[in-house]
């Protein structure tokens, strides 16, 4: 059984952060562990607070694991301060792990911030070079960039112009864009590919790039390639959304 790695935020909610996480990797026929970056106060109706754990503590806890596990896989979510992305870099270049999915959650579909100012630089420097791939959103990627993403074609540039900082591969998704399909667009230093699934009309949204980022990191840990590895993913959370069992008030969780 192949161990992978969450690095990333606690919801109490369990529709994203490490708890989706954990859920997804399971699903994969994985052992997941984690270290938890930081406690959010969330839950289906929005995000209403979040605090940090100490870089120390988050780079303790990785390396204890990193000690008694092998990490086949691991994976970046909410990552709240600098400090913080150094810390987790730090632990995770020791460790050399062969893959790393770096997602990098900035802010919430509510609009809460979830990174201070100078985590995107700190995301460029530190933690981007050691990535296998880079999966943000196209909100995302917008402020990465500073391209307005609107469409696949923005996020073909965005993706290119992250790759441009010299990340090995970049998956922009579009799940939140207009349009009847979930089109996301993979960009390497020789290719582009838009892969895309028929968007389900569904309002139980909440931790779809948790799940999706999570999932890659399953499959790549189990040897598959970088764009089989997507493909599989985004059919996972295409099928999490549609069964989704319809919990809370607001944004519901995934059937993970």
């Amino acid at each position: 059984m192949k161990t992978v790695l969450t690095i990333a935020g606690f919801d109490p909610s369990a529709g994203a952060g490490v708890l989706a996480d954990i859920k997804t990797i399971g699903a994969f026929g994985c052992f997941g562990v984690a270290a938890v970056t930081g406690i959010t106060e969330q839950n289906t109706l929005g995000v209403f607070g979040a605090r940090g754990i100490e870089p120390e503590l988050v780079s303790r806890q990785i390396k204890v694991l990193l000690e008694d596990f092998h990490i086949a896989a691991a994976k970046t979510g909410m990552l709240p301060t600098p400090e913080c992305v150094m810390a987790v870099a730090d632990a995770l270049s020791e460790a050399r792990i062969r893959n790393l999915v770096v997602d990098p959650v900035l802010r919430s579909t509510s609009g809460y911030l979830f990174a201070d100012s100078g985590v995107i630089d700190a995301l460029v420097k530190y933690l981007f070079p050691l990535a296998s791939l880079v999966t943000p959103n196209a909100s995302e990627a917008a402020l990465i960039t500073k391209i307005d993403v609107k469409d696949i074609e923005s996020m073909e540039r965005a993706a290119r112009a992250i790759v441009d900082l010299g990340v090995r591969a970049v998956l922009v998704t579009g799940g939140d864009l207009e349009g009847g399909m979930a089109t996301d667009v993979l960009v390497t230093s020789d290719r582009t590919v838009a892969i895309s699934e028929e968007k389900v009309a569904s309002i139980n949204t909440h931790g779809t790039g948790c799940a999706l980022s999570s999932a890659i990191a399953c499959l790549l840990a189990m040897e598959g390639s970088l764009e089989e590895s997507i493909r599989k993913a985004k059919r996972y959370v295409a099928e999490a959304i549609r069964t989704a069992p319809g919990l809370g008030k607001g944004r519901g969780p995934l059937n993970l």
